[in-house]
């Protein structure tokens, strides 16, 4: 089925249906339009591996090289040019909260908006500068962030949203749209997608926001993951950016780390003709996975933190020129219908922009909350929280974070609270495993490698004040009240 013929029945489907214009607007149907066309168009995978070459030593900036340049005075009027814009599109459905995963609590009743709100108000406070928040929801955070908001009134800090693009799911046979009609409700619920967070580039100009900003003095974004509690503004590489020589204005950074273990599938950044380029492991070649995945050859991944023009994004975009990647995304759907979702990534439109640059920030900067296993980390005594901002204990000897696993008991956030009378001391472990109907006492001490696994039917409560050293519990250990 070639585009034209596909387009038309797309147009039929969609566009000759009574137009809800709060709920399906022409420019998102014209940038899926555009998408969908180029994903008829691609064939092959988007990289030959032969031309993927490492990148020039320059265009990768150790952290400490930026850092040493120093502060200069007048650092607040390099604040008053910047955006902190976080992603928040996405739902806690993966921790088993209902709304917008921004609205989980992650350290002392603090949700993740909280501590952003937090940081960039005594940011604002501390220098007395003006940086705004812009919040890119979709349509499944929209109405609950918004409801949250009127609680940040008189805080020190502008808060703006813009809600980015709704694209319907496609029938991976037919590659027809599986909705009905333009309904969000009942049968079609699930038949609609944000697509992507490649998507904030269109979103955010199509708002009109971009301009406004543009038009208040406004220089440069710092966008990140809103659950990524690492993504904090730094006045080293904001100083960088608004520093450097007009003709050699480098308009997108992005803030690279090491890779270790745990990182393999993270996209990294090559040269590929003649450009930076960031590599998903999507586009892959089969062939090829095991190579992308080798911590010697591709040694560092994207942490999502970016820093990018605002006129750079108001150029391409006026000149439709920004071209990312697309990410097929399968799903099945109830009734085991296997549908496609068609995604881009912000950070695959590097290699449009003029100078751009990636950063290899410390590990500290990426503090992603992806799971209970991560929130345990950050609700521990490992991390100190100050102004909205959680950094390392002093106290642990070892700048490295320890490995947490816990098992599918644990998965929900509700359940996995009950499970914890107060969250262990952490200062000193290495690795912890746990498995199965286990639940921890009070001031509980957990030191180097800790494996504790209840077999199934049996169940473990470790006891108040247990210190426990490279152990591993297994079996059954009630603790019954008399």
């Amino acid at each position: 089925m070639d585009f034209h013929q596909t387009g038309f029945i797309f147009n039929d489907v969609l566009s000759e249906r009574p137009e809800d214009p709060v709920i399906f607007h022409s420019r998102d149907f014209e940038g899926f339009r555009k998408l969908f066309h180029r994903f008829l168009q691609v064939k092959g995978p988007s990289v030959e591996w032969s031309k993927i070459n490492r990148p020039p030593e320059d265009s990768i900036q150790p952290y400490d090289k930026i850092k040493a340049k120093g502060l200069p005075d007048n650092i607040a009027d390099s604040l008053n040019k910047l955006v902190v814009v976080k992603l928040n599109g996405g739902l806690g459905t993966s921790m088993g909260c209902k709304g917008p995963k921004s609205l989980i609590s992650v350290r002392n009743e603090n949700t993740f908006l909280d501590l952003t709100v937090k940081q960039i108000e005594h940011l604002n406070k501390t220098y007395n500068a003006d940086v705004p928040l812009v919040l890119m929801n979709s349509f499944n955070t929209d109405e609950d962030t918004k409801k949250i908001l009127q609680k940040y009134t008189h805080h020190r800090v502008k808060i703006h949203t813009f809600n980015q693009s709704r694209y319907p799911r496609i029938n991976k046979e037919s590659l027809l749209p599986v909705a009905k009609d333009m309904a969000m409700t009942g049968e079609n619920a699930d038949v609609w997608y944000p697509p992507g967070h490649g998507d904030i580039y269109a979103s955010f100009y199509n708002s009109g926001l971009l301009e406004q900003l543009i038009a208040e003095g406004k220089e440069y974004i710092f966008v990140s993951n809103i659950d990524n509690l690492g993504a904090t503004v730094d006045l080293y590489i904001l100083n960088h950016l608004v520093s450097q020589p007009n003709g050699k204005r480098c308009e997108f950074i992005m803030e690279v780390t090491d890779k270790t273990r745990a990182d393999v599938k993270g996209g990294t950044l090559i040269q590929y003709d003649g450009k930076l380029r960031l590599l998903e492991i999507a586009q892959v070649p089969k062939a090829h996975v095991d190579e992308f995945k080798s911590v010697s050859k591709f040694k560092i991944f994207n942490t999502n933190n970016l820093w990018i023009s605002l006129s750079a994004i108001k150029r391409l975009q006026e000149q439709n020129a920004m071209d990312m990647e697309i990410i097929v995304n399968p799903k099945t759907l109830d009734g085991d219908l296997n549908v496609i979702q068609l995604e881009t990534a912000v950070g695959a439109a590097i290699k449009c922009f003029d100078n751009a640059l990636g950063i290899n920030v410390p590990r500290s900067r990426f503090l992603p909350v992806k799971t209970t296993s991560d929130l345990l980390l950050v609700m521990s005594n490992l991390y100190s929280l100050e102004a909205g901002s959680l950094t390392m204990s002093e106290r642990r000897e070892f700048p490295t974070t320890p490995h947490v696993k816990l098992g599918s008991s644990f998965t929900k956030v509700q359940e996995y609270l009950t499970r914890f009378e107060s969250i262990p001391d952490m200062l000193e472990l290495d690795h912890l495993t746990v498995s199965g109907d286990v639940t921890f006492g009070k001031h509980v001490s957990l030191k180097g490698t800790v494996i504790i696994i209840a077999n199934h039917g049996d169940r473990i409560d470790i006891p108040a004040g247990s210190m426990l050293e490279n152990k591993i519990v297994s079996g059954n250990l009630r603790i019954l009240d008399h």
